[in-house]
């Protein structure tokens, strides 16, 4: 399987899960969550993929300091309704990194373990997402924005041609190798993209 070299470099998201532990899934220590296995899960790799596993990479980071995160033990809320713009994208990615789900997600085992009703949309806030952790109650705001990272200017006359059906089979790589090389430098800018604020 061949994908871009990129992915590998993305900083792992590392967390420890309760509810897999307890299941005899993973041992206490948890596991990691790479991009390669997000874009899996998405079907894809683009800006909001990217910046829906930074938001999830920072905010987790800004939670838990050194600590590895606990999946299950996070409130997420973000600002749009889900059948607003990307937010659906958005909060796949983040529910599948963190556990959080709307109303459709795990109910428990007596009780405990619950990952059901951890999402909330139409929240009144002015971030991209705010995290809090279930057990002290500290939240975050994050807020992604890769506008600094302009696409290559080449890839709207392509991506015209693509719609019209009139690209060629190199015109077509060429948009791919385009299209996630502004993935790459988001990436990259990841410190620029991606702003936290720690809530009291």
């Amino acid at each position: 399987m061949s994908y871009p070299n990129f992915f590998d470099e993305v900083e792992t998201i590392k967390v420890i899960d309760p509810l897999s532990s307890i299941l005899g899934v993973f041992d206490s220590d948890g596991y990691e969550f790479n991009y390669l296995e997000i874009v899996k899960a998405a079907g894809h790799s683009c800006p909001t993929v990217a910046g829906a596993y930074l938001i999830a990479l920072y905010g987790l980071k800004a939670l838990y300091k050194d600590e590895k995160a606990v999946r299950g033990n996070i409130k997420v809320e973000f600002k749009e309704s889900l059948q607003d713009g990307v937010a659906g994208v958005i909060s796949n990615v983040i529910s599948h990194i963190t556990g959080s789900t709307d109303k459709d997600g795990f109910k428990g085992l007596k009780g405990r373990f619950a990952r059901h009703s951890l999402m909330h949309f139409d929240a009144n806030i002015d971030s991209s997402a705010r995290f809090t952790r279930i057990d002290n109650g500290q939240s975050v705001d994050i807020i992604y924005n890769p506008s600094s990272v302009m696409p290559n200017p080449n890839m709207q006359v392509l991506m015209q041609k693509m719609m019209q059906g009139d690209a060629t089979p190199d015109e077509l790589k060429e948009f791919g190798i385009l299209w996630q090389d502004r993935v790459a430098r988001i990436f990259e800018n990841g410190d620029k993209v991606i702003t936290i604020q720690e809530l009291s």
